[in-house]
């Protein structure tokens, strides 16, 4: 049943008609409802993920040059190191709305929705976006925004190259050694929903690396919640706190018992 608000709104439009309003039990019974077909939904999205994980990999064997705050550097440079590497295609260039001032406002919404990268680099991932703007206006722009995430200019066809010339777009790289791989891609209504650390693991080709993760055979996996820890707090092949350990153990012995009894 929807009912009406009663009454116009103040500018003139429709009233706006809304949801039956219930007593409690009746709200909790309507919400495990729908939770069923949000735990199908959650089951499909894991399982895409997987999929995404035995995705065929591409050689990327043209070299490619960016400019960063510390002069030019590489795509392998660009990993940092780490074997994973996600590039968001961001539009901030002569041309686009608002330059000098602002980049594109749905890159803008992009930036402003990532998560702390600590998260990621502690997962053998890097995060990088990349723009034509020169490194004196990026570095302004970052600024005035409050974005910390690592940004460089694209300097040749790189963007033309992954299908970023045009439009927004995010590409996924695996190095193995001085090889680079291309693993995945996607764009458009894709891109919106990216930021948070999970979403961006989940397009990697190692995933999130936890034990529950259906994953091929050998690739790196470490217990669930114990390798979390505080953005300032990774340490490079640090052992998981123990009481963080104690913690995350009681955390799931709970839910476990929870979802036994059907919560």
């Amino acid at each position: 049943m929807v009912t009406s608000t009663g009454k116009q709104a103040e500018n003139g439009q429709a009233a706006m008609h809304r949801p039956a309003v219930v007593t409690a039990e009746a709200w909790e019974a309507a919400r495990r409802e729908l939770l069923v077909k949000e735990k199908v939904q959650s089951r499909a999205r894991d399982a895409l993920a997987a999929e995404r994980r035995r995705m065929p990999w591409m050689p990327v064997y043209k070299s490619y040059a960016f400019e960063g705050p510390n002069g030019k550097v590489s795509l392998l440079d660009l990993f940092e190191g780490r074997h994973q590497l996600i590039v968001y295609r961001a539009f901030y260039e002569p041309g686009v709305y608002g330059w000098p001032e602002h980049a594109c406002r749905g890159c803008s919404m992009v930036a402003d929705q990532v998560a702390h990268v600590a998260h990621l680099n502690a997962r053998d991932t890097t995060l990088v976006f990349a723009s034509r703007a020169p490194q004196g206006h990026i570095a302004t722009l970052k600024q005035r925004m409050g974005w910390n995430i690592p940004w460089v200019t694209i300097t040749d066809g790189f963007d033309f190259d992954f299908g970023v010339d045009e439009w927004h777009g995010t590409n996924v790289f695996f190095r193995d050694g001085d090889q680079v791989f291309r693993t995945y891609f996607l764009n458009n209504r894709g891109d919106e929903q990216m930021g948070g650390t999970w979403n961006y693991l989940d397009i990697t080709p190692l995933g999130r690396q936890e034990a529950w993760e259906d994953s091929p055979a050998g690739y790196p996996q470490t217990p669930t919640y114990k390798w979390w820890n505080w953005n300032d707090s990774y340490v490079a092949g640090a052992e998981p706190d123990l009481k963080w350990v104690e913690v995350s153990d009681a955390g799931e012995a709970a839910f476990r018992e929870q979802s036994a009894r059907g919560g």
